[in-house]
């Protein structure tokens, strides 16, 4: 099983075009918020499953906060990462997923990639598609493969 995963998009979609085009054969697709009201034409352009919490910026949007997903044997925490001041350092953050016994806790909002594994949890940042904020400020995002044993294996992938 492959899932791509990419956050805050802006309305602005030819980053993710391009990087469909590179993953053509994702199985799901999570977004991490901020998609700014086009997540139908998001889910549209995925052609597959699609979770999607709203950010910061999804005013007036019905989307969930966040979201409890269970993949393969993983329980994985996703939401935007605001609520929990990730752009001050995700201590918070990871406190919240291991307290709710996740394996995996997936976050957006800061526009940097980030791959932990400490405490026992991944934590996962794709960055940004459309507004980058690391050094080089290259589009990225992330996928997560489930190999033959079921055994999560995690990627963050550049433009």
């Amino acid at each position: 099983m492959k899932i791509l995963i990419v956050s805050d998009t802006h309305k602005k979609h030819d980053n993710l075009v391009e990087i469909l085009e590179r993953e053509p054969d994702i199985d799901q697709m999570i977004h991490l918020g901020d998609s700014e009201g086009y997540e139908d034409y998001i889910a549209q352009l995925a052609g597959c499953p699609l979770e999607i919490v709203s950010g910061n910026n999804d005013f007036f949007s019905d989307l969930d906060r966040e979201k409890e997903l269970k993949i393969g044997k993983y329980r994985v925490l996703v939401t935007h990462g605001h609520y929990y001041y990730v752009s001050m350092g995700v201590e918070d953050l990871k406190k919240e997923a291991a307290g709710r016994g996740m394996d995996v806790v997936m976050f957006g909002h800061t526009h940097r990639p980030l791959l932990d594994y400490g405490r026992g949890i991944v934590t996962l940042n794709p960055g940004s598609v459309s507004y980058p904020r690391q050094e080089g400020r290259r589009p990225s995002y992330a996928i997560m493969e489930l190999d033959q044993e079921g055994e999560a294996h995690f990627c963050i992938k550049y433009l």
